[in-house]
């Protein structure tokens, strides 16, 4: 963070058993692919690991894309996961605690999550997050630990290999000798499967998850062949460690490459006094790779900036919220729902109304909101799909959970035609809304787009936010960005850069780790302000003297 068997397999076993010991001692399988090899029945326990790929039980490959969701902080927060569900998401991955550091999530509390997952069709990642930073954080527990915790689920857990992974404990080292990862994770793996667990296991790096030191890297085989069952999957952090393309390309490809699965388990966006991840390349090259990704995360940071959701609101994306779902390769274009659940509910069969026509309003040179008439159903609409019509082929756009939607990353001077349609829980899918056409501006506000938002609120005072985006070609540095508040808002504190206000009119600076911006990046300032009565908005922003789009 930044915070089903046959007989004729039984009769051929045997007679391979010879040969896969051959294979051993002649190099030919590692062990644990010998071991996987001897146990078909355990690769083929739900969700399982074949050849690098994560696969279900029937043999599809599946590609995790969705959220991470803090369900141990938040443990009333449990329309969450049907609101990541309508925005489009197929897993999400679910913080609890074995009870070292934070309250212990029950067996009767994680069993109720799983059905949760389950009822909206979500594939389950659990994982134990008391582990996090071991070795340099003190608070922190052991994998042995957590391994405990897992095995004390043994009888909720049991039987759900379709619909769980088991995620042994978050980001379980720290920077502090990180090459004392491998064996308490060697040894975690171990404990599991001699207890009886067959569900796919998924190990995170040391380094708090970024694996800066190449650790994880360099002993992912040895970890891989200590699992007797060949089911286990590596997850990478991906956070500012991770902002040049280059070291993103280079780590995933080393595990493709060796035929290891790994996803990118958490990742952010948003720049921070550390540098500024490149979300881009991240999700561009987990999709050119057929590899899951799981953002962090869906609601409630301590850091605000990394909310997806504001305020559990699924009406409410931040700017990275909407990136993440209906950005460039993001959870809209690509996710595709585990095939587990095909055929939903038999005994729900109708489909919900058509969406009302839908609306077009604040259109820019990049950007345009929709709405239109909500659809009924005879259980209940889950979300909606927005789509591009050109001639007679679709392209899914955007998903959103309400029944409106602002799309993000048109192209300027550009006609569009979007249509909607509606679905609910049993996956029927309602006949496509009529059209409308939209076309852009002509001519985009500057080479760059600014998000605001406020985070939080207080009488006389509010917290704020203002995301940079550089839509260019070239990187800018040293900026200076000017808005006007209008309810004579004063800004108190800043962090990401230096205020300088006169009246109504502020001019901001960028502190050294904002300084610049790269082609296609963004970078992200917080504030707090005193407030009165009303709180309208900044209406425009300048980059540099230069008008930027509204996001």
């Amino acid at each position: 963070m930044r915070r089903a068997r046959s007989a004729t397999r039984k009769r051929i076993l045997p007679a391979l058993a010879p040969l896969l010991g051959l294979a051993v001692v002649l190099g030919l399988l590692t062990p644990a692919a010998a071991r996987a090899a001897e146990s078909p029945d355990a690769l083929v326990t739900g969700l399982h690991i074949s050849d690098g790929r994560l696969l279900e039980g029937n043999g599809n490959d599946f590609v995790m894309r969705g959220v991470n969701h803090a369900h141990t902080w938040y443990p009333g927060e449990t329309q969450s996961l049907a609101d990541v569900k309508a925005l489009g998401a197929n897993t999400v991955r679910v913080v609890l605690s074995n009870g070292h550091r934070w309250t212990e999530n029950s067996p009767d509390d994680v069993a109720r999550v799983i059905d949760q997952c389950k009822a909206n069709r979500l594939i389950c990642v659990l994982e134990v997050h008391d582990t996090t930073g071991y070795g340099e954080e003190a608070a922190a527990g052991t994998l042995d630990q957590a391994a405990d915790y897992w095995i004390g689920l043994k009888d909720v857990l049991a039987g759900e290999e379709d619909y769980v992974i088991v995620n042994i404990g978050n980001e379980p080292w720290g920077n502090t000798e990180p090459q004392g990862w491998t064996d308490p994770t060697i040894a975690a793996v171990k404990k599991l499967r001699a207890a009886g667990l067959e569900h796919t296991i998924m190990v995170d790096a040391p380094n708090w998850g970024q694996d800066w030191q190449g650790v994880m890297r360099a002993n992912a085989q040895t970890v891989y062949d200590a699992d007797p069952t060949g089911n286990l999957i590596f997850s990478i952090h991906m956070y500012s460690v991770f902002d040049t393309a280059q070291e993103i390309t280079d780590y995933l490809n080393a595990f493709v490459n060796a035929r290891l699965p790994i996803l990118i388990g958490e990742f952010g966006g948003p720049a921070d006094q550390w540098g500024d991840p490149d979300e881009d390349t991240m999700m561009a090259t987990a999709q050119q790779l057929r590899l899951g990704y799981l953002a962090w995360s869906w609601s409630g940071n301590t850091d605000p900036i990394l909310d997806l959701a504001i305020d559990f609101d699924p009406s409410r994306l931040s700017s990275w919220g909407q990136r993440i779902f209906n950005g460039a390769n993001g959870i809209a274009q690509t996710a595709r729902e585990a095939t587990v659940f095909g055929g939903g509910n038999p005994g729900d069969t109708q489909a919900p109304t058509a969406p009302g026509t839908p609306a077009a309003s604040a259109v820019t040179a990049t950007s345009a909101t929709l709405t239109w008439t909500a659809s009924t159903d005879n259980v209940g609409v889950t979300g909606y799909d927005i789509v591009r019509v050109s001639g007679g082929t679709e392209t899914k756009t955007a998903a959103s959970a309400t029944n409106s939607v602002t799309l993000t990353g048109l192209t300027a001077d550009t006609a569009y035609t979007f249509a909607v349609y509606a679905r609910d829980a049993a996956g029927n899918r309602s006949p496509r809304s009529a059209t409308v056409n939209v076309t852009t501006d002509d001519t985009p506000a500057g080479s760059c787009s600014v998000g605001y938002r406020v985070v939080g609120e207080w009488p006389g005072g509010f917290q704020g936010e203002i995301a940079l985006r550089n839509t260019g070609t070239a990187p800018v540095s040293g900026w200076s960005l000017g808005f006007t508040f209008a309810d004579g808002q004063t800004i108190t504190n800043m962090w990401g850069g230096t205020p300088t206000q006169s009246g109504g009119t502020v001019t901001v600076a960028p502190a050294s780790y904002t300084s610049t911006v790269p082609a296609g990046g963004s970078v992200t300032v917080g504030f707090i302000a005193a407030k009165g009565a009303t709180n309208t908005a900044p209406a425009a922003f300048t980059l540099n003297g230069t008008a930027c789009a509204n996001a």
